[in-house]
């Protein structure tokens, strides 16, 4: 029984990280299961930015970016509506709105978001382009345990998905730092320039596991 519990604890904690350059996750169909977990080792944050490149037809509710831990399931939570250009951002369990954002349907779109402990304040970027700044939740860091997960709302830590927030499309180049971005770094991310890999989670080195029918597949090239 000991060998047992020593096997499946050397099992959880070696997952090897994968260079996902050139890969896409499939998001098929709509379900209450399907998603990516995805495994950081840092559980406490101070500041936040996310980005990642994402394509879809949904025209309802979904969520796109998932960050919960026991005291609150909305700690970091991009959640795009289904009113056309509305966004909502969550941080530290509250949120806010962005309106207005040029956002069309069956194209890909270089999304990122930040986040600042010390402010309060959250921003949005649709490729390249800035939101408004809005308050959110100041005073208090992200911590852990953390867990993230792409293709769902987590609506409890790790868990109680919603078919009818349930991402539909493709996502990859995920990349989370544990600090907010500068402008020209987000532009050059959104414009396929060099930019500095992120330090909480980077496509180049990606810990993660599939659950239900997520596909990997190879990024399409354009024909000339």
């Amino acid at each position: 029984m000991l060998l047992v519990l020593l096997l499946v604890m050397l099992t959880s904690c070696t997952a090897i990280p994968q260079n996902l350059a050139n890969k896409i996750f499939t998001f098929p169909q709509q379900t209450n299961t399907a998603h990516v977990r995805v495994t950081t080792s840092r559980q406490d944050l101070k500041a936040v930015t996310v980005c990642f490149r994402s394509f879809t037809d949904l025209n309802r509710d979904h969520s796109l970016f998932s960050l919960a831990t026991p005291s609150a399931d909305n700690n970091f939570l991009i959640f795009k509506k289904a009113a056309n250009g509305l966004f909502e951002l969550w941080a530290r369990g509250k949120s806010n709105t962005v309106e207005g954002i040029a956002y069309k349907l069956n194209t890909w779109h270089s999304i990122c978001s930040t986040w600042n402990a010390t402010s309060g304040l959250v921003q949005l970027w649709v490729d390249g382009v800035p939101s408004s700044r809005k308050f959110t939740s100041s005073g208090s860091n992200i911590n852990g345990p953390i867990i993230i997960v792409l293709g769902q709302d987590q609506d409890t830590h790790g868990g109680g998905f919603d078919i009818n927030q349930s991402f539909v499309g493709m996502m990859s180049d995920v990349h989370m730092w544990d600090r907010t971005l500068s402008s020209c770094e987000i532009q050059n991310y959104s414009n396929n320039l060099s930019f500095t890999a992120g330090n909480v989670l980077n496509w180049y080195a990606f810990e993660f596991q599939t659950v239900g029918r997520v596909l990997i597949e190879n990024k399409q090239e354009l024909c000339q």
